[in-house]
């Protein structure tokens, strides 16, 4: 009889571990078809120096650039990409698009003023935010980077890259679907470090 007992729930264990799998399957269904496609992580190369832009950002929201006890990295700072995850990534880029009214900065760089959810404003404002607001939902913030790119008309622009396991998928204001940075049609030009918020990477002048 107990054989049969510990059967049965083996049985049961396995059909709950399915339904599991099966559930976070079916979310990425859904999905954009980049994010089956094969894992591409960002490789990070030599420190460099944070845009002035965002210098100016830390001395006004100093708890966004603080370094944390979660930045001590563990596997290289990437986190598990389930499907709670995944809904809570499209639902913050989709939220922030919207509650943001695209506004050029027409000062050059002198203008640039990063800023938390404004009513009105550019890509790094929609970066910043979009940031803050995924590690308010507790996503680990040596996962969640800013990284700045070259678009193919020559304009800099500010993304948020989310660092899983799956590949490095980027949020973007320019776009309502979460793709793997690889998909992007960008140069990539430095990027936040996991270690600590503070200090950028380059990523060499390559075109993905």
């Amino acid at each position: 009889m107990r054989r049969v007992v510990k059967f049965l729930a083996a049985v049961a264990a396995i059909v709950v571990a399915a339904g599991v799998q099966q559930r976070a399957e079916a979310a990425f269904v859904g999905a954009p078809l980049g994010l089956r496609g094969a894992i591409q992580y960002i490789k990070f190369d030599q420190p460099t120096l944070a845009p002035m832009a965002f210098t100016l950002f830390c001395l006004k929201y100093k708890d966004e650039c603080k370094p944390r006890p979660q930045h001590i990295v563990f596997r290289g700072g990437r986190l598990k990409l389930t499907a709670e995850r995944l809904a809570q990534m499209q639902e913050v880029n989709q939220k922030v698009n919207t509650a943001i009214r695209p506004e050029a900065n027409l000062e050059g760089l002198r203008g640039e003023k990063w800023l938390l959810h404004p009513t009105s404003g550019d890509c790094n404002d929609y970066a910043v935010t979009k940031r803050h607001e995924l590690i308010a939902k507790g996503f680990p913030a040596r996962s969640v980077l800013l990284s700045e790119v070259v678009t193919t008309w020559g304009e800099h622009h500010l993304v948020v890259v989310v660092r899983t396991f799956a590949g490095d998928l980027v949020l973007d204001n320019l776009s309502g679907h979460i793709l793997p940075w690889s998909k992007k049609p960008y140069r990539w030009v430095r990027i936040q470090s996991p270690k600590n918020p503070n200090y950028w990477a380059s990523l060499g002048d390559r075109a993905v």
